[in-house]
């Protein structure tokens, strides 16, 4: 299929916007630490089996006092400060998100790694026909944005190892600064802009 490139009328506020790294920098950081799961555990002395009898009487042994055998001292003990399951998530205040996601749009214009089509529709979903279309626009690596779900790019697009498609919705910081271009259909283009000139 062909793809048409145009060059639409951008908002400069929002692809004109001063690049801040340091807000790029702490979205993406943010966006990573929302992934993590948190799951890591350890047993503390209360969760290990066993233990619950004093092994010999406080004096009189010669040896050491000891109240468990399963003291984290002793091998099969517990472990003490070990790491327990945790939410590592947390959220930048709205104005920087949406500053983040400005200065990254921006750093795309200005690299001139911006594509914006008239549309993209696919026959069916197949790898090759995606494949096609970047090669036409000569891209091996993007970021392909569409104003709504559309069945057939999701997956076309879904073996690539260095595409990803997003509605626009779903544009995030982290995403716009990991593929080198920026692919958006004509209708994603204008609620991006309605969404972010609000």
């Amino acid at each position: 299929m062909e793809v048409h490139v145009i060059e639409p009328t951008l908002n400069e506020a929002i692809f004109g916007a001063k690049p801040r790294t340091h807000l790029l920098h702490q979205a993406v950081v943010m966006q990573l630490a929302n992934r993590r799961t948190g799951s890591a555990a350890t047993k503390s002395k209360g969760f290990v089996s066993g233990g619950g009898k004093k092994p010999w009487r406080q004096k009189g042994t010669g040896r050491a006092r000891a109240g468990s055998i399963r003291s984290p001292i002793w091998v099969g003990g517990g472990t003490v400060f070990g790491p327990q399951p945790r939410d590592y998530s947390y959220r930048m205040p709205r104005t920087a998100r949406r500053e983040a996601l400005l200065s990254a749009l921006s750093l795309k214009k200005r690299e001139s790694k911006l594509i914006v089509v008239d549309k993209l529709q696919l026959e069916q979903a197949k790898t090759k026909l995606m494949v096609q279309v970047l090669a036409e626009l000569k891209v091996a690596s993007a970021l392909l944005v569409i104003p709504q779900a559309d069945a057939k790019i999701e997956r076309s697009a879904r073996n690539l190892p260095n595409v990803k498609v997003l509605r626009v919705d779903g544009l995030n910081v982290y995403d716009l600064l990991r593929y080198e271009h920026l692919i958006l259909t004509e209708q994603a283009l204008k609620i991006l802009q309605e969404k972010l000139a609000a």
